[in-house]
C-alpha cells in the first residue's frame, strides 16, 4: 500500500501535512529556483538538528578545530491565566505542576534550537560550555519565564 500523505516543508521551513499528490503539484507550480531554495532549507535545518550541544567545556577524543565565540539565545514564554491558576492550586496542595512542567520543557527546548541557529550562523558544529539560566518574570496572573542560554560555537573534526 502507498503511503497517501507526508510531512514536506512549505517556503517557510514550517512542516505540512499534504498528499503525494498535492506535494508533487506544488513543487510543479513552485518551479526549480523555489525547489531548490527549499531543499536548501532542509538541509540547513539537518544540520542545525544533528549539531551537538554539551555543557562540558571540553570534549573527550574531540579536537575542537576553531573557537568562533560567545553565543546566545533567550525565549520568554508566558504562563497564561489558567496554567498559573493550576500552578497555585498545586503550591497550596503540594505535587508536581504538569502545566508548569510542560511550558519550561518547551521553553528549554525553543531556546536550545535558537541557540544552535545562532551557532549554525557563525559556521559552528557545535556548542560547548552551554550554561542554561531561568528566571521568572511578573506575578500573579502576568508571570512570564525566560530561559537564556549561552555557549562556545566551535568546530569539531568529524
Amino acid at each position: 500500500m502507498e503511503k497517501k500523505f507526508g510531512l514536506f516543508e512549505d517556503t517557510f521551513g514550517e512542516e505540512v501535512k499534504l498528499c503525494w499528490q498535492c506535494h508533487r503539484k506544488q513543487q510543479q507550480l513552485l518551479g526549480p529556483a523555489e525547489v531548490d531554495k527549499m531543499n536548501e532549507a532542509s538541509e540547513e535545518n539537518t544540520a542545525i538538528s544533528s549539531m551537538l550541544l554539551t555543557t562540558a567545556p571540553t570534549l573527550q577524543g574531540i579536537e575542537v578545530t576553531k573557537y568562533l565565540g560567545v553565543v546566545s539565545a533567550e525565549c520568554a514564554y508566558g504562563m497564561n491565566m489558567f496554567k498559573d491558576m493550576f500552578a497555585n492550586v498545586r503550591n497550596l496542595v503540594g505535587g508536581r505542576s504538569a502545566a508548569v512542567e510542560d511550558t519550561m520543557r518547551d521553553t528549554r527546548e525553543t531556546v536550545m534550537q535558537e541557540l544552535k541557529r545562532e551557532a549554525h550562523a557563525k559556521g559552528a558544529n557545535a556548542v560547548i560550555a552551554v550554561d542554561l539560566d531561568y528566571t521568572q518574570l511578573g506575578s500573579g496572573g502576568n508571570m512570564m519565564v525566560l530561559v537564556s542560554a549561552s555557549g562556545t560555537a566551535v568546530v569539531i573534526e568529524d
